[in-house]
């Protein structure tokens, strides 16, 4: 039941999306489909707020072979060794971020770079939700930014709340924040988001934005399920994913990948 061109690129979120927030785990039958993609020829993509780093614990978990990553929400996409776009934080901005952090000795946050991922301090919140990820939750390092300000930083997520939030980007000129979780926010550039990682990857591969299919759960994910020619919330996303959503499946732990899939008879 499909008004479309064929889809020949699949576009997935990670967290709530493939893997389970209960279980921690890829449902069989999410496995089942991304092989079944492959195997019609259809290129698969992961497109993730996670930094590069912290995927290997992910895809260590996903025996399948993706055609390429879009991480840091689209601002670090490769395929194999070759990276196919990159669109760090300006560094006065890390600055600014850096120094509201600095003031607020409460505040944990990640910062994702190209090859490492680590944090600026230890908290209890930073505790508590790491290990509400399992065994997806990523390896934990503890550096001062301040020794990494001349390094590329394409995200950082402070554990804050929106108040917090419009707080530091107001003292930001090229920002803006998308959340996957009302924990913290990530940071990225204002121009960039995972459509803009999708656009790059297509882009790569040569396949026109009218081809592609995108699946997500969370706030970050609204970017990218507008862009694709059909964009797929999950029955467990939130209301702002499944508004941006041309469709809303089942949720994660029954099936809904492959049911959206069959529905829209890419399977």
């Amino acid at each position: 039941m499909s008004d479309h061109a064929p889809i020949r690129a699949v576009f997935f979120d990670i967290d709530g999306t493939l893997t389970s927030f209960r279980t921690h785990a890829v449902p069989p039958s999410t496995l089942q489909a991304l092989r079944a993609l492959r195997e019609r020829g259809v290129r698969i993509f992961i497109c993730t707020g996670r930094a590069p780093e912290q995927m290997r614990v992910v895809l260590d978990a996903i025996p399948v072979e993706f055609d390429g990553i879009a991480g840091v929400n689209g601002q670090y996409c490769w395929s194999g060794d070759t990276v196919v776009s990159s669109s760090p934080l300006d560094p006065a901005d890390v600055r600014a971020i850096v120094a509201w952090l600095d003031a607020h000795p409460g505040v944990a946050a990640s910062f994702g770079e190209a090859d490492a991922t680590y944090f600026n301090r230890d908290t209890p919140q930073m505790r508590a939700l790491w290990s509400s990820l399992g065994k997806t939750a990523p390896r934990l390092s503890f550096v001062d930014p301040h020794t990494r300000l001349d390094h590329a930083i394409y995200e950082i997520s402070p554990y804050v709340g929106q108040d917090q939030e419009r707080e530091i980007l107001a003292l930001t000129g090229h920002v803006r924040g998308v959340r996957w979780h009302p924990d913290f926010v990530d940071l990225i550039p204002a121009d960039g988001g995972k459509d803009r990682g999708m656009e790059a990857l297509l882009s790569h591969f040569g396949i026109p934005r009218g081809q592609s299919m995108a699946f997500g759960d969370g706030g970050n994910d609204v970017d990218m399920l507008r862009y694709a020619a059909v964009g797929v919330a999950m029955g467990n996303g939130t209301d702002e994913a499944k508004e941006a959503a041309d469709w809303v499946t089942d949720d994660v732990d029954d099936d809904g990948i492959l049911h959206a899939l069959e529905h829209f008879s890419v399977l």
